[in-house]
């Protein structure tokens, strides 16, 4: 079996496989590249696994005139820059010890011994820069049947790291087979080890919730980790029973996390999540405008079309009923609509009277769905 693709022939891919097979080394594609380009989803990043330790690496990236960057020499990892494009490549590991949070590992020769740190059957699978396939743990029909499954026992892998819960969550929402459900050993695992989440870093429970929201339809996997009860050891006070209804009803609309976010509810998540001050903003416009009363427009006049289009759709899916059947044009009118009335309409006032009265003339406005004209306002 081979794979295919762009992203494999790119001369800058196959010049850092070179480097390394011309020297004697393996040189194998891994995880996302290979798994994506087998599902026929795009490939991104380029992850390159190879018996040559990391102080070679640069040695042989060096020599063939490209730029090693020791991202992660601690770990084996060199980001080898060919032609403008970064290529991780880390050398074969073992696992020596872990303590649910960071890994102490030894270099290996053995593809075989660096399959089986890995977290899933699907991100284990290999190939040459000929795209010949390598599959040392078996986990090509897991892949082909969608079957996000941890490589191994399930426990062992999650104490090594307790971020493989929430990684669990997310490669089911983006890769695995809804027909299919959660793997029962995997989720089991996950919530036995459901204390080790609260020794991760917000920032790495950040990334990884912002990618599982983001997922075309992460519905299924958030009502697991719900029934579990790890959604709300992450985002305590959390309810999941509008998301689903919240996901149908965006239909052709652009995912967006904040989004998906918002219809939790629960406690505020900016620590526990690390939100920056934008996504913090969002999201309290968001809440605010749930529990309001402006119509379409007029939260697009307020907020912008994103922000109004979230909010018409969160409203429907907490109420459980259908959004207005116009909302789209509304929210359209509404951010291209100015208000009509500047500060040179009244000459007669300055300072903090001219300013309370352009905020009681456009709360007016909004409240007639921006009906109401200039001459209106001021009459």
């Amino acid at each position: 079996m081979r794979v295919s693709g762009d992203w494999l022939t790119d001369p800058a891919t196959q010049g850092v496989c070179a480097m390394l097979t011309t020297a004697g080394h393996q040189a194998l594609l891994v995880g996302g590249c290979v798994r994506n380009a087998l599902l026929g989803v795009a490939v991104t990043d380029i992850d390159i696994a190879t018996d040559a330790t990391p102080d070679r690496v640069v040695e042989l990236a060096r020599a063939a005139g490209l730029k090693p960057v020791p991202t992660g020499i601690d770990h084996g990892t060199i980001t080898v820059v060919a032609d403008g494009k970064p290529h991780e490549v880390t050398t074969f590991r073992r696992d020596v010890e872990t303590d649910g949070r960071h890994a102490t590992v030894a270099f290996s020769t053995d593809v075989a011994e660096d399959a089986a740190r890995r977290d899933f059957t699907m991100n284990a699978i290999y190939a040459r820069a000929d795209g010949t396939v390598v599959d040392p743990l078996g986990g090509l029909p897991d892949l082909r049947a969608r079957h996000v499954r941890f490589v191994g026992d399930p426990d062992r892998r999650i104490r090594e790291d307790y971020l493989r819960i929430l990684r669990f969550f997310r490669f089911t929402a983006w890769y695995g087979d809804p027909a299919l459900g959660m793997d029962a050993d995997g989720l089991a695992a996950c919530a036995a080890g459901i204390d080790g989440l609260h020794a991760l870093s917000k920032e790495r429970v950040g990334a990884e919730i912002r990618k599982l929201l983001s997922a075309p339809d992460p519905a299924p996997a958030v009502a697991s980790m719900a029934r579990a009860g790890i959604l709300n050891a992450i985002l305590p006070g959390t309810d999941d029973r509008a998301f689903a209804p919240l996901v149908h009803l965006e239909g052709d609309e652009p995912p967006r996390w904040l989004r998906r976010l918002a219809v939790l509810g629960g406690d505020d998540p900016t620590d526990a999540l690390r939100l920056s001050r934008h996504e913090q903003r969002d999201l309290a416009t968001l809440r605010d405008g749930i529990a309001g009363t402006r119509s379409p427009a007029a939260l697009a006049a307020l907020h912008g079309a994103t922000l109004a289009g979230d909010t018409v759709l969160l409203r429907a899916a907490l109420l459980e009923t259908p959004p207005p059947p116009d909302w789209r044009a509304a929210v359209v009118r509404g951010a291209e609509t100015p208000f009509p009335v500047t500060a040179a309409d009244l000459p007669h006032l300055s300072g903090p009277a001219l300013g309370a009265e352009l905020k009681r003339l456009k709360t007016a406005w909004l409240s007639s769905d921006l009906r109401l004209t200039r001459s209106q306002l001021l009459g």
